[in-house]
């Protein structure tokens, strides 16, 4: 059963599209993080869902109910906003129990759900402070207690950790899905950090220009990207532009030919997505961590290293083929790296190797 729906919902901005023919199911007590670029679309559908933008075409459903026309007011979502939005002549319990007060929830009940969400987020020893007393963590923690309180049907979070540092956004991060699975509420997150929707979702959607590209699971994500942008977007990926030269009957196998690497040909096994005709144009690209320098594999080019980085869990190698594309390593730090201007051999399997569409330039959108 479908906790929220969204169906073929559009947006426009004075004939500007924000948001085009969105389809997507998210399951009761399930995690979807919204991920995209500035300018995706992602916080206008995320608006919709809550109520503060109403859609130019297409239907909401909240709880099985159409709510594409009900103001948010109406509708039973807790929503978490980036700059905190808390009433700053309010204290903390007072800041969390507003929702349940304006709900007109009996005074003694009142309490006790506030002291409980504030248990929830570690704040209930805070209490008795106002915002201005603490710091942004803390405001995130009280917002995020503020949003689960009232027993939503749907936690809506707009890039909440972002003003965070890194530290910081990866406690909160932990907070975030131990609550969220503590109370096995449907959650919608939005965020344009790929190892923040990694780390926290069920399935991720992709966006870009208003539609979406992708939708998977963290790991279907990573490993079987369908598009270029995706591959490159969510976590980075060596492509290099190829030709199909053979292709297995079951369209599994593939056997490629770099087009600027003579007589260098790549196999890939294990293929999932779009198929690919004999003489197609296509990309070829493997992930960074499972490429090695030396001829372990078959599949592999000669290059030049450029310049070699050291971030504490890898020699990150950045190297340049015959035809300039940039290819990237990441070597461990048990091995040895190689010297800047040094020529290598970079090599990596034919089953983690992915085969790609050549995609058309994509026009611009509005919003996040």
């Amino acid at each position: 059963m479908s906790a929220v729906q969204l169906k073929n919902v559009s947006k426009t901005y004075g004939g500007v599209v924000a948001v085009r023919d969105f389809d997507l199911e998210i399951r009761k007590g399930e995690f979807v993080t919204l991920l995209g670029a500035s300018g995706s679309g992602k916080t206008t559908c995320l608006r919709m869902v809550a109520g503060f933008t109403r859609p130019s075409a297409g239907q909401i459903f909240i709880a099985d109910h159409d709510v594409t026309r009900l103001p948010a007011r109406r509708r039973n979502a807790g929503m978490v906003f980036q700059s905190y939005a808390l009433f700053p002549h309010l204290t903390v319990a007072q800041n969390v129990a507003f929702g349940l007060k304006v709900r007109r929830i009996e005074k003694r009940e009142r309490d006790g759900r506030t002291l409980e969400a504030l248990r929830l987020v570690h704040m209930e020893a805070l209490a008795a402070r106002y915002p201005a007393q603490l710091s942004g963590g803390q405001r995130q923690r009280v917002a995020l207690a503020r949003a689960v309180v009232i027993k939503p049907d749907i936690l809506l979070l707009d890039e909440p950790l972002a003003a965070l540092d890194l530290k910081l956004r990866e406690e909160l991060q932990a907070e975030i899905k131990e609550v969220q699975t503590a109370l096995g509420v449907t959650t919608l997150f939005v965020t344009h950090d790929q190892k923040e929707a990694l780390s926290l979702s069920d399935r991720v959607v992709v966006m870009r220009d208003g539609t979406i590209l992708q939708v998977d699971t963290p790991a279907g994500l990573y490993q079987r990207p369908r598009t270029r942008y995706v591959a490159d977007f969510v976590g980075g990926t060596n492509l290099v532009e190829a030709v199909v030269a053979a292709r297995s009957e079951n369209g599994k196998e593939y056997t490629v030919t770099l087009r600027q690497h003579c007589q260098c040909t790549i196999s890939v096994a294990q293929h999932v997505g779009d198929e690919f005709a004999v003489g197609e144009s296509c990309w070829i690209g493997f992930r960074p961590e499972v490429a090695v320098l030396g001829k372990l594999h078959d599949n592999g080019i000669d290059v030049s290293v450029r310049k070699v980085a050291y971030v504490g869990e890898w020699w990150v190698v950045d190297c340049g083929g015959a035809n300039g594309d940039g290819i990237v390593v990441k070597v461990g730090m048990t091995s040895t790296a190689p010297q800047p201007a040094s020529n290598v051999h970079v090599s990596w399997p034919s089953e983690q190797t992915l085969l790609l569409k050549k995609e058309p330039n994509a026009g611009g959108s509005v919003d996040g």
